[in-house]
């Protein structure tokens, strides 16, 4: 039985919002699988999941290559990555309004990655994320694009999509 990886990445403000909610769902038995926690800058201090504020980068990779689920905030180094191993993340973006960032573009940013790429879940609200872990294994066999294992194309289609979306 593979573990539930989350990361919030490096960003100064907490995102409280996504590791209390994964804390509670292991609390009540909602998640019944381990789950491996990067905390980043969040003042919550989980009490039912392992968790680190950091982990060195081989740590990281290699906590995404044993999780059966990543989910990750709408950064995207902390996508790609699960994206780049082949795995397909559930992706929390932070938001304006909970504090969690200066502003909504990683809600915009995953949304339009949806729309160009689709390989990758996004759930902005938190009550959505319960259900999305539990039905994942089926959310992730009908999305309409698969990941393609060749991370050059990949690559090519993301830099113009970024490029796209904040101008070059």
């Amino acid at each position: 039985m593979k573990m539930i990886f989350v990361t919030v990445g490096t960003h100064e403000q907490p995102f409280n919002r996504l590791i209390q909610c994964i804390d509670k769902m292991k609390e009540k038995g909602a998640i019944n699988k381990d789950v491996i926690m990067q905390t980043g800058f969040c003042t919550y201090e989980p009490k039912y999941c392992q968790w680190s504020k950091l982990y060195p980068y081989q740590e990281m990779i290699k906590n995404v290559n044993n999780a059966r689920i990543v989910i990750t905030h709408g950064g995207p180094s902390s996508f790609i990555m699960p994206l780049q191993l082949g795995k397909i993340p559930i992706v929390v973006p932070r938001m304006k309004q909970y504090g969690e960032h200066i502003n909504n573009h990683q809600v915009e940013f995953t949304n339009a990655v949806v729309k160009r790429q689709g390989n990758i879940i996004v759930v902005e609200q938190m009550d959505e994320l319960e259900q999305t872990i539990l039905n994942y294994d089926t959310i992730a066999q009908n999305m309409p694009a698969r990941i393609k294992s060749n991370n050059a194309q990949f690559n090519d289609e993301f830099k113009k999509m970024v490029e796209s979306i904040f101008g070059k």
